[in-house]
């Protein structure tokens, strides 16, 4: 035998023993539930992610909603797109809170926001909720911690909910079923290039 069919043999011998592994892992995962997904850390991508869900779900004929926090009057790709499939939207659209420099009004902005939220949360018609940027409505204290795990844990049992924002507060990710952390290699805008249509927006 050549050290080639030896070396495709070991690596044939590899892969069968990881399909049983994964064939068995699969086999166990028999829980069909509503899923509460957070996408969190200092990397970009984080809101790109959590579209690229609600787009998933409406290509399988899911209904889905959005709720956009710390967003502009600017506009939104994503928004564009899937509003033109049915997904509904609620967007707090009072900008950065560096811009607004009015905490009154940010709160007063997300409450009314976050009541739609919970009007999402409660409806068994969606099956996915998006809460873009949620995170930041919890570590500047304009929503109620306990309020909003109150709306995750009481939404329908078959409802998905993806959460994106950084530094998510860690009773939400213990909360999570799945949590990813998103890292910064690099961002082009720490060399000086601007946001960009149909890239960042």
């Amino acid at each position: 035998m050549t050290d080639e069919q030896q070396k495709q043999l070991r690596h044939k011998s590899r892969q069968q023993r990881l399909k049983t592994e994964v064939d068995k892992a699969v086999a166990a995962a028999t829980a069909e539930k509503g899923v509460l997904l957070v996408i969190t850390g200092n990397g970009k991508g984080k809101s790109t992610a959590g579209f690229g869900n609600v787009a998933r779900a409406v290509g399988h004929g899911m209904t889905a909603a959005v709720v956009q926090f710390i967003k502009g009057g600017w506009d939104c790709g994503e928004r564009n797109l899937l509003q033109q499939h049915g997904v509904q939207f609620a967007v707090m659209a009072t900008g950065f809170t560096w811009d607004t420099q009015d905490k009154a009004a940010d709160i007063a902005a997300a409450e009314q926001v976050w009541q739609q939220a919970e009007r999402y949360l409660a409806d068994p018609a969606i099956d996915m909720v998006l809460l873009d940027e949620l995170t930041y409505m919890l570590s500047y204290h304009y929503l109620d911690l306990t309020r909003v795990e109150q709306a995750l844990l009481n939404r329908p049992p078959q409802q998905h909910v993806v959460i994106t924002g950084r530094a998510c507060h860690r009773r939400i990710i213990e909360l999570a079923d799945t949590v990813s952390d998103v890292q910064n290699v690099k961002h082009a805008f720490d060399n000086g290039i601007k946001a960009q249509r149909g890239l960042d927006w």
